[in-house]
């Protein structure tokens, strides 16, 4: 398979099925994911099953489902604007963007992760929960570079230290576009540490945010990074330049 493709269902393996191993629900998930909770709750199901089998989430983390990563994510929902483009950069086993994909059918979202085996489960998970608004694409962030379309939002959680993350993540942006990154107790600390990165990466305005009152406890904490007119700076801005002359190119042969 060849980077920054989008994976086709012949692709993916069948998944396993599913014992009664997920934790039950709490109820604030019901009023988080509304009609879709039923696909919340297969989602939390091929997490404790075949995401714990296949390597994607520790058994550890299986009694927390809900608590520390489904709802955890769908209340990042609360930040992003409506009827927007997103990426899901290193999106793993799907976190945040397939929680944020079942409360958010408004979204235009694409899942990005460069592993062949948790691209098969994403894309998986994305048939069998009906997800018709969201695209699984096999690839790291600085090989799509101009290959993707810019988006209005770039997610990502537990991916890299802010700087790196910023650096993968605010290019693919368009401008004036922002990346919401879920981050734990060290997002202040990391925003000082990523000052000058972030400034050469175009990026004008941070903050942090705390999300999912009445929902979870403690609350999400989101840091938001947004960019002018040249998400990346120039280096980038040229870089994303080259990369789609040559798209094109290949295009016409």
């Amino acid at each position: 398979m060849r980077y920054g493709r989008t994976v086709p269902v012949t692709e993916a393996a069948e998944l396993p099925p599913i014992p009664e191993e997920a934790p039950p629900a709490p109820e604030e998930a019901r009023a988080v994911f509304g009609e879709y909770f039923p696909e919340a709750v297969r989602y939390a199901e091929l997490l404790a099953d075949a995401g714990v089998k296949r390597g994607l989430i520790g058994p550890r983390e299986v009694p927390r489902l809900w608590e520390r990563h489904l709802l955890n994510c769908a209340v990042l929902s609360e930040v992003v604007p409506e009827g927007v483009t997103v990426c899901d950069v290193g999106s793993g086993a799907g976190l945040p963007g397939i929680p944020l994909a079942l409360v958010r059918r408004d979204l235009k979202i694409t899942l990005l992760e460069p592993l062949l085996r948790r691209t098969n489960f994403l894309q998986e998970v994305v048939e069998l929960l009906g997800l018709d608004h969201v695209t699984v694409v096999r690839g790291r962030a600085e090989e799509v570079l101009g290959k993707l379309q810019p988006v209005h939002v770039v997610t990502a959680r537990a991916v890299a230290p802010l700087d790196r993350l910023a650096g993968w993540g605010v290019p693919l942006l368009r401008p004036y576009g922002e990346m919401l990154a879920l981050k734990g107790d060290t997002a202040d600390e990391e925003l000082v540490a990523a000052k000058a990165a972030l400034t050469k990466l175009g990026v004008v305005k941070t903050s942090v945010l705390h999300v999912g009152e009445g929902v979870v406890d403690p609350l999400s904490t989101v840091v938001r990074v947004e960019v002018g007119e040249s998400p990346g700076g120039v280096r980038f801005a040229a870089k994303r330049a080259k990369a789609a002359r040559v798209s094109r190119t290949r295009r016409r042969r």
